[in-house]
């Protein structure tokens, strides 16, 4: 639960850091500000599309939004 805790707060902190409202993230995914607001808020979760382009925007990693740790060793590396 604590990740899923983090990848809220995160999603949260990135918006408003950037002075966006929800509003202008729902523009960027092309879904409803109610649902930007549902994903602050634990209800819903983000498509790996919106992901995407949510990480490209901000610059950040997917591993950092879903709150995972850094430095994690994947399978092949």
């Amino acid at each position: 639960m604590e990740r899923i805790q983090d990848s809220r707060l995160r999603l949260k902190e990135l918006r408003v850091n950037q002075q966006l409202r929800q509003k202008d993230v729902a523009e960027l995914c092309q879904v409803s500000d109610a649902t930007v607001g549902h994903w602050e808020h634990l209800k819903r979760h983000v498509s790996i599309d919106c992901l995407t382009t949510l990480c490209a925007y901000y610059g950040v990693s997917a591993d950092y939004i879903l709150g995972l740790p850094q430095g994690l060793d994947y399978p092949g590396h």
